[in-house]
């Protein structure tokens, strides 16, 4: 066994992990006693501050000394330990040694090591007093801060502190002293509780976007000349661009010419090359955020301008020319970049237009396509739908989307043209982002409110897939959407693909298409959650604003004691404990009675 270091006998007294130590037993390891409780530990774990004897730890008591005196004698010069207790006590037993090193550990007017105490210089000493003097103030602003919010209260000089709970609420930090110390849960709901508590942000800031990452601004990248290449000239055929009041993206118009449907798409593609820097930005965000306080679009604001559809008085498209037989089958295809005159419409001002050319005569080609979906099995859900808007000045609008012809008329034709589209790229083995959807293992009746709310839960997940599978909501046996280029990057990718394929170029190919398709389907459950969840949040402010709030709800579900109805006005689902004596569809009045706006939650009860 190896022999104890003489340095460090029985009885001495040692620093062990900053606390103070009685060695008890030597050797190749030392015992110690640490006040109750003993360890064992290596020589070298240890700082020797005196070689004792020390009978006990509790000799080691407070003790009256001059160590500003000391100080004052000593200022800016180097010493021992023991020579500092016995300048500070008039002694240098154990206890005078303990005391003098805790001096020593508090860094003010000593620092160092046992062997080397350096006494601090009149200015290290102003300094480092000015410091703990700004540390006990901010210590108690700190303390007076946390009181106020206990409180309820706030003061100006709180912001700062708020600071930190606000990054907490929106996702770039996952502590909080503030609500550690307030005893509150360190997560994004309670911070964002405790910043509307304070009024650091008002109910309608919105954090969910922030929250997920999500970029808050279109790009800003440059955008290149559209090329110079062959048009097939259309501008004589009336083309509408038909879209929500507002749409600040049309890439998608209607024409009729005879029996043949023309679907014109903004063509993105022509601008938008494969691996470029659009497409690669385009490829990282998926689609186009949509929130009701404004959209944040996929491309730049100067390319939706020369490439929206109507934006200019003649825009370039790829138009969709199809045929349909008397049975509403594609009979032919024709697809060609263009040029287009189009008119841009809302479903509200379309509406009015559907008993007149060419509206009446592309709805009912239309109504012929969804009949023969229909019988092919497609599954028509037509749960109720609202739009939501916040404008400029914070106000927010809330309107039911009402099942007018117009609109199903150019959800059709949209339909239509994935369904074409994907048949053409299917036969030339064009790969596309191909949405499939498996069927379900049952259908239940949805021709009510609660039917389709069921059959909606039976309904399997789309999926892309590089090569062509049946849709069975759709009831087609293949489809792509080639629709919304500018809102949708997928939508390009494939218009890229048809442009190719129909010059003659290099396609992209499968194994890099599956690789963007990854990319895209990886980024879009933050842009849905963000899209599902800023919904929500402004439908809660707008009842945060409307206390007492009343409206129509239906049961469309009930399990055991719980019924979730559906409000149809604001599109909101709810859970409440139902009455046995509703049935399943009826429709009641109901009241909110509680909104927690951080967690996105409300409840309700029936009105009596």
């Amino acid at each position: 066994m190896a022999p104890t270091p003489p340095s460090i006998p029985t009885g001495a007294l040692v620093l062990f992990h900053g606390r103070p130590a009685r060695v008890t037993r030597t050797g190749e390891r030392l015992e110690l006693d640490l006040g109750g409780e003993t360890q064992r530990v290596r020589p070298k774990d240890v700082t020797l501050l005196h070689p004792g004897p020390l009978g006990s730890l509790s000799e080691l008591v407070p003790l009256a000394g001059e160590m500003r005196a000391a100080w004052e004698i000593l200022a800016g010069s180097t010493l021992s330990l023991a020579e500092l207790a016995e300048l500070a006590f008039g002694k240098a037993t154990p206890a005078a040694v303990w005391a003098a090193w805790q001096f020593v550990a508090d860094g003010l007017y000593f620092s160092g090591t046992p062997e080397q105490v350096q006494a601090a210089t009149p200015a290290e000493l102003a300094t480092r007093e000015a410091a703990r003097s700004a540390q006990a103030a901010e210590e108690r602003a700190w303390r007076a801060f946390l009181e106020r919010v206990r409180r309820g209260e706030r003061a100006s000089e709180d912001e700062r502190y708020l600071k930190e709970v606000e990054q907490l609420a929106l996702g770039s930090a996952s502590r909080s002293r503030a609500l550690r110390e307030l005893g509150r849960a360190e997560t994004p709901q309670a911070a964002h509780a405790l910043l509307l508590e304070t009024g650091h942000w008002p109910p309608a800031f919105n954090p969910h976007p922030r929250r997920l990452g999500l970029p808050l601004r279109p790009p800003d990248l440059p955008i290149p000349p559209l090329p110079d290449e062959p048009r097939r000239d259309l501008t004589h055929l009336p083309a509408f661009a038909i879209d929500d009041e507002g749409n600040e993206t049309p890439d998608d118009a209607l024409s009729l010419d005879g029996a043949r449907v023309w679907v014109h798409v903004a063509d993105v593609a022509a601008l938008v090359q494969p691996d470029s820097d659009l497409d690669r930005e385009a490829r990282a965000r998926a689609e186009t955020l949509h929130l009701p306080e404004g959209h944040v679009h996929l491309f730049p604001t100067a390319l939706t301008a020369v490439l929206g559809l109507g934006m200019q008085p003649v825009s370039p498209a790829l138009s969709f020319g199809i045929d349909l037989d008397a049975s509403g089958a594609v009979q032919g295809l024709e697809i060609t970049p263009s040029w287009v005159r189009v008119e841009r419409l809302s479903y509200a001002q379309a509406e009015r237009r559907m008993d007149a050319a060419p509206f009446a005569g592309l709805e009912a080609l239309m109504t012929l396509r969804r009949a023969r979906r229909i019988a092919a099995g497609a599954i028509d859900i037509d749960l109720p739908e609202a739009h939501l808007r916040v404008d400029a000045d914070g106000e927010i609008h809330i309107a039911p989307i009402l099942p007018l012809r117009s609109r199903r008329m150019v959800e059709e034709a949209m339909i239509l043209a994935g369904d074409a589209a994907a048949a053409f790229a299917a036969g030339r083995s064009i790969p596309l982002a191909f949405s499939a959807q498996d069927s379900p293992e049952s259908i239940v009746p949805h021709a009510t409110l609660a039917g389709m709310f069921a059959m909606r839960r039976l309904m399997k997940r789309s999926q892309y897939r590089a090569s062509p599978a049946p849709h069975a909501g759709l009831g087609l046996a293949q489809y792509a959407q080639v629709t919304s280029p500018l809102r949708r990057y997928l939508d390009l990718a494939a218009h890229q693909q048809l442009r190719a394929g129909l010059a003659g170029r290099a396609l992209i190919a499968e194994s890099a298409l599956l690789e963007r398709i990854g990319m895209v389907e990886a980024a879009l459950p933050a842009l849905r959650q963000a899209e599902y969840a800023s919904e929500k949040h402004w439908t809660l402010v707008y009842l945060l604003r409307h206390p007492g709030w009343r409206g129509e709800a239906v049961l469309v579900e009930r399990r055991g004691a719980q019924g979730t109805f559906l409000i149809p006005s604001l599109a909101l689902e709810a859970r409440v404990a139902a009455a046995a004596a509703i049935d399943l569809d009826a429709r009641t009045e109901v009241e909110i009675s509680s909104i927690d706006l951080p967690a996105l939650e409300f409840s309700i009860k029936i009105a009596i």
